[in-house]
């Protein structure tokens, strides 16, 4: 086998097929590892064959001791848990750990944090180029227009369990910065009832959650006369999974530390 070895976490879901699928172009990369949680009904399969290919000879696993000591990168969408005990055996194996996970708390985030120290951790909340794109220009809207609202209208696949999304809180994030304020003191993640005017400097959030939708975001900016909106439509999960690919060669052979897909891309 040849190219960086990859072992994909959650192999059986939604985005773990469509990484083995992709890993399977080449790409400098191979599947030398597929992990599951224990008891998962597809323990045992093999990953080709799930993913809709020919077999690989990789079947998912629930120990991931053995896949990391013998890999050099895991991609990693999966549960907050389980990135963290992914991050703590990367740091030990010295390897490339790539987390797309959403729904961190600021406890989860710290232990990540943690783990950089001893390996290359690069974490995004969208790993697509057109994402992190958008994530600049909404950062330089937000301070060319500091007095107009922003609004962030989020929509996925109704098995989605994180709200907002990891890209909505990405693109709020950079509203905020734009503006030089935190984040955490002017977000509004609901509204019920009598609320009261809307105030100055808020970031708004909704959030929509329907169907096979694969990913949808919109920030509005809304002026006196005016409203100016930046999108982005995911229209095939294979965006995410290029994207981990390249975090995790982008990785490889880096210092230990905490990065993000703007790294990679050279934002």
């Amino acid at each position: 086998m040849t190219g960086l070895k990859i072992v994909v976490a959650g192999a059986s879901g939604r985005m773990g097929r469509t990484l083995v699928r992709e890993i399977a172009q080449g790409h400098g990369v191979t599947l030398t590892g597929a992990l599951e949680a224990e008891g998962h009904p597809d323990l045992g399969v093999d990953a080709g064959t799930l993913a809709g290919l020919q077999p690989n000879g990789i079947t998912l696993t629930a120990d991931p001791l053995p896949l990391i000591a013998h890999a050099q990168a895991v991609i990693d969408f999966t549960r907050p848990m389980v990135s963290m005990m992914l991050a703590d055996l990367a740091a030990q194996a010295r390897i490339v750990h790539v987390i797309g996970t959403t729904g961190f708390s600021a406890e989860n985030e710290n232990r990540i944090q943690a783990a950089a120290r001893h390996a290359v951790i690069v974490k995004s909340g969208n790993m697509s180029l057109g994402v992190n794109l958008l994530v600049a220009l909404v950062e330089r809207a937000a301070k060319a227009l500091p007095d107009y609202d922003v609004e962030i209208l989020e929509m996925h696949h109704k098995m989605k369990v994180d709200a907002p999304s990891g890209t909505a809180l990405m693109l709020g994030a950079a509203a905020a910065k734009g503006r030089d304020i935190s984040l955490d003191k002017h977000s509004i993640r609901s509204r019920d009832g009598n609320m009261g005017p809307r105030e100055d400097g808020a970031i708004g959030f909704a959030t929509l959650r329907g169907g096979t939708v694969v990913g949808e975001h919109q920030v509005i900016l809304a002026g006196s006369g005016e409203r100016l909106t930046l999108t982005h439509v995911a229209e095939d999960r294979s965006i995410f999974a290029r994207g981990a690919i390249a975090a995790a060669r982008w990785g490889h052979g880096k210092k230990p530390g905490l990065y993000g897909m703007t790294d990679v891309l050279g934002l």
